[in-house]
């Protein structure tokens, strides 16, 4: 399961900042599966993978994690009225084991989900979404607090966990003085919650708030390049060059 909270944050120019939403994501199957095909140099096909026992396993967590945090319920998005067998079995089997368990839920179409969480996203704590909706909307939702360089994510199996920023690592920009840490460091926060270290956790989310709050920023919330690091990495293009 992909666990990733979307929220704004003091200090930081967010579009909607009362966001506070948590994505729980089916993390294996949909059409993030990899059974693509090439039929034909005019045909491709794509299969979206749904098994009723992972989508059980999303349930049981989301019911799990809205009583840990007292939450009233979750959402479940779904496009199950166009894609009738997938995510009818998406939501059937989500809902049934909410039900089992006396959680409170509301279902969303994912299109109807993508306007109203820009317009009202107070109204969404929980959400529980199959693959690719959950990968999609929840960066939809970092528009609305500052962008992807401020959410962390998590990634929870039945033993072990895994824990990363949304964006991923952004090798591409290393160096350059324009990297945001705060997903990454909110991430090891998450790590450490996982590890029953809730204390140490909250210290370091505080740190993080207390930062975004006081400055300074990242290029991608209105801060100032560091351009110290970017004359260093000059310096060291330069030097490899000789070579």
């Amino acid at each position: 399961m992909n666990v990733r909270p979307v929220r704004a944050y003091p200090g930081v120019d967010a579009l909607r900042p009362e966001t506070d939403v948590v994505f729980l994501r089916e993390n294996t199957e949909g059409v993030y599966s990899g059974h693509e095909t090439r039929l034909s140099a005019d045909l491709s096909t794509l299969t979206r993978v749904v098994t009723s026992s992972a989508s059980e396993r999303l349930a049981e967590f989301g019911c799990e994690y809205v009583r840990d945090k007292n939450a009233d319920g979750f959402h479940v998005v779904h496009k199950a009225n166009v894609m009738r067998e997938t995510d009818g079995r998406f939501l059937e089997a989500v809902t049934d084991v909410a039900a089992t368990h006396e959680i409170p839920t509301e279902t969303v179409l994912m299109d109807a989900f993508g306007t109203r969480i820009c317009l009202e996203p107070d109204t969404f704590d929980v959400v529980v979404c199959p693959n690719l909706a959950g990968d999609v909307l929840s960066d939809v939702a970092a528009g609305l607090v500052g962008g992807l360089g401020l959410l962390p994510s998590a990634n929870i199996g039945p033993n072990r966990g895994l824990f990363e920023p949304v964006h991923g690592s952004a090798p591409d920009i290393a160096g350059n003085g324009t990297a945001n840490p705060a997903a990454t460091i909110l991430s090891a926060a998450m790590l450490l919650e996982f590890l029953g270290h809730n204390d140490d956790g909250q210290r370091v989310r505080d740190a993080v708030e207390a930062t975004l709050a006081e400055g300074p920023h990242t290029p991608d919330l209105g801060g100032r390049r560091d351009h110290r690091s970017s004359r260093r990495r000059s310096h060291s293009l330069d030097s490899e060059s000789h070579f």
